[in-house]
C-alpha cells in the first residue's frame, strides 16, 4: 500500500487524477478501522491532512460552506446556532478524540447508511462540493447517496466542502444505540423545521440501505400544518397529525436485521423518534414565538 501526502489542494487533485482507487484520509475514523481489521486493502491512502483550508468554514448569509475535515468538535462548539442538527448529531459521535477527528466529508465519504451525520444534513438540506482537475460541481444531497457505501462522486473528485443551509427554524436529531457512547447507531432521525417555506425535512440513518428522508411523512405535515394555518397561529400539533407523520416516517424505512437489532425493532424506533422529534421542534416553535418571516 502506497501513501500519498499532497501538500496542497492542488497537489491533491493531480494525485486523484493520476491514482483514481486511491482512497482518501483525513480523520481515519472509518478509514482505518476497515484496513485495521482487513476489511479493505486499497493500493493507495491519499493524506489529506496537511491541506488546512479543509478544517475551515465559512458561514454566509444563507449557508454555511463547511470544509470536508471540519472536525466534529469545532461544529459543536462554534456552529450551534447555525447548524443545530448537526451539531446535535456531532454530540453523539463517538468518543472526543474521535469527534476531534472525523468530520462530515468522512462521513460522506464513507456513505455508510449508519453515518451520524446523515439524517442532519438530509433535514437541514446542503450541496456537496465535490471538486477533481476537470473543475467543481455541487450535488444535491438527496442525490448524493446511490447505494449502500456508495456515493455519486466520480472516481477522480474529491469532497472539498459541504454547503449546508443555515437553520431558519428548530431542529433535532435522535439517535438509538445499544449505549451511550462509542457506538453505531441502530437507527436514527433527524428533523429540520423551515419557517421561511412553510416546509419539514427529514432524515434517517442506519434504517434503509442508505440515508433516506421520510418524503411522504414530509409531504403529509407540511399539507396538514398548512391547512391547519399552525405556522401562524402556533396551535398545538394534534395527536392525531403526530401518530399519522409517525407512522409515515416508519414507513419510509427499509431495514435489516443484524447484530444490533431487528428490522422490526428500527421501524418502530424511527417512528417514536419521529413523533418525539416533532413534539420538541414544534414546542421550540411556539415557544419561540416565531411566526413565518414575511407573511404580514
Amino acid at each position: 500500500m502506497d501513501f500519498l501526502r499532497p501538500a496542497s489542494w492542488e497537489e491533491a487533485l493531480a494525485a486523484k487524477a493520476e491514482h483514481p482507487t486511491a482512497v482518501p484520509i483525513a480523520g481515519g475514523t472509518d478509514v482505518m478501522v476497515e484496513i485495521n481489521f482487513d476489511h479493505r486493502r486499497p493500493e493507495y491512502l491519499l493524506d489529506l491532512n496537511r491541506i488546512g483550508e479543509l478544517s475551515e468554514w465559512e458561514v454566509g448569509q444563507e449557508s454555511v460552506r463547511l470544509g470536508a475535515s471540519v472536525p466534529y468538535s469545532s461544529i459543536m462548539e462554534h456552529l450551534r446556532t447555525e447548524l443545530p442538527g448537526l451539531a446535535l448529531a456531532s454530540h453523539t459521535v463517538a468518543s472526543p478524540q474521535i469527534r476531534n477527528r472525523g468530520g462530515v466529508g468522512g462521513n460522506l465519504g464513507t456513505a455508510s447508511p449508519a453515518g451520524d451525520a446523515h439524517p442532519a444534513l438530509l433535514a437541514a438540506d446542503c450541496e456537496v462540493e465535490a471538486e477533481s482537475v476537470r473543475g467543481t460541481r455541487l450535488i444535491p444531497i438527496d442525490a448524493f447517496y446511490t447505494g449502500v457505501k456508495r456515493n455519486a462522486l466520480e472516481p477522480d473528485e474529491l469532497i472539498r466542502a459541504v454547503h449546508i443551509k443555515k437553520a431558519d427554524g428548530p431542529q433535532q436529531y435522535s439517535k438509538v444505540g445499544t449505549r451511550n457512547a462509542m457506538v453505531i447507531a441502530v437507527c436514527a432521525f433527524g428533523i429540520a423545521l423551515h419557517p421561511g417555506t412553510r416546509t419539514v425535512r427529514t432524515g434517517i440513518g442506519s434504517a434503509a440501505p442508505t440515508p433516506v428522508r421520510a418524503k411522504e411523512a414530509e409531504e403529509f405535515l407540511n399539507a396538514a400544518l398548512e391547512e391547519g394555518g399552525f405556522w401562524e397561529n402556533g396551535k398545538i400539533i394534534t395527536p392525531a397529525i403526530a401518530k399519522q407523520f409517525s407512522a409515515l416516517a416508519s414507513g419510509a424505512c427499509n431495514p435489516i436485521d443484524d447484530v444490533r437489532g431487528t428490522a422490526k425493532y428500527r421501524r418502530h424506533a424511527v417512528g417514536i423518534m419521529a413523533r418525539r422529534t416533532l413534539g420538541w421542534t414544534w414546542e421550540q416553535y411556539r415557544g419561540a414565538g416565531r411566526t413565518l418571516e414575511g407573511a404580514a
